[in-house]
């Protein structure tokens, strides 16, 4: 089946479990022990593993994912205005590397549609963060005032936020990472947050001493955390074969093949910023409650996934939290 007319089939599952009268017996069986709690950026979560930005980009699976033993959701991207994304075809398994191949565009409903829905799931009390990242017909040079637009709306009704200028699916997106231009949007978005912690995900291509820089920037400013980190430009070390690679074209490449930069990143954000009282997220390439205990020894606070539920199923989280 077509992976993203799959993933739609598969969400309308998860929000059916995620229904009042569903949801209790779902959570009965997936309920993480209390000793995974952490605490971290002024929030109790129930258990380190999260949902990574991605897979719920409209807020409407949140129930479902957290009954299934998510410990917190990280919905998005969301932009100000809303966007269909890119052209489909846009996204593409790797079976034989556990993988897959991204260029969906942030296609959301806009912040406006996010903050509606958040407000009605804070009555009922999950974990949630949203990721806002640039909307695309929006100019480069005004990306600041898009992004507060969504952080503005988004703030009061989030338990955190994400900066994402990591994306490789946005025209110009990753250019923001460099720190001269990062500086005075994470700063306006910062002062647009207010009182809700604020994190910024970075991309694995960045070079050693631009994931330090930016990990810097991020305690100078004043940000409460980093999440490292998202989809790669790079297709090296792939099983699948080289001509299916070049046919399926752009994209972020996500799952198992990212597992060591990411875990490189980790380290190095981590060694710039000892402190634990910096969240750290790490993401990419996590499969197993082994995979998320090794971040955990890493330095991270927080770990997520994505790509291996597609591969696992739904009891993935529960596997992990049991196995943690």
């Amino acid at each position: 089946m077509d992976p993203e007319t799959a993933h739609h089939l598969g969400m309308a599952a998860i929000r059916a479990a995620g229904l009042r009268p569903i949801a209790p017996v779902v959570a009965r069986w997936t309920r993480p022990d209390p000793a995974l709690q952490v605490r971290t950026m002024g929030l109790t979560f129930p258990t380190p593993f999260g949902m990574a930005a991605g897979f719920d980009k409209n807020a409407v699976a949140v129930r479902g994912l957290e009954a299934l033993g998510f410990g917190h959701v990280e919905v998005g991207t969301v932009t100000a205005i809303p966007q269909p994304g890119n052209p489909k075809p846009r996204l593409f398994r790797l079976i034989d590397d556990r993988a897959l191949i991204n260029r969906m565009g942030f296609n959301n409903n806009g912040a406006r549609a996010a903050a509606k829905r958040l407000a009605r799931l804070r009555k009922r009390g999950a974990i949630i963060g949203a990721n806002i990242g640039k909307s695309r017909v929006v100019a480069v040079d005004d990306a600041t005032a898009d992004y507060v637009t969504s952080a503005t709306m988004l703030a009061p009704l989030a338990d955190y936020l994400a900066v994402n200028v990591s994306s490789p699916n946005t025209p110009g997106l990753r250019g923001l990472q460099a720190v001269e231009t990062l500086r005075p949007l994470l700063e306006a978005v910062r002062a647009a947050a207010g009182k809700t912690p604020l994190l910024v995900k970075i991309a694995p291509d960045l070079s050693d001493d631009e994931v330090a820089g930016i990990t810097s920037l991020a305690v100078e400013v004043g940000l409460d955390g980093l999440i490292a980190t998202n989809t790669t430009i790079s297709r090296a070390g792939l099983v699948t074969d080289d001509e299916k690679i070049e046919t399926i074209g752009a994209g972020g490449l996500s799952g198992a093949p990212v597992k060591e930069r990411s875990l490189e990143v980790l380290r190095i954000v981590r060694s710039t910023v000892p402190d634990a009282d910096f969240c750290v997220i790490s993401a990419g390439g996590v499969s197993t409650s082994d995979d998320v205990r090794e971040r955990l020894e890493a330095g991270a606070t927080l770990v997520q996934g994505y790509t291996e539920f597609i591969y696992r199923g739904p009891a993935w989280a529960h596997q992990i939290n049991r196995g943690l």
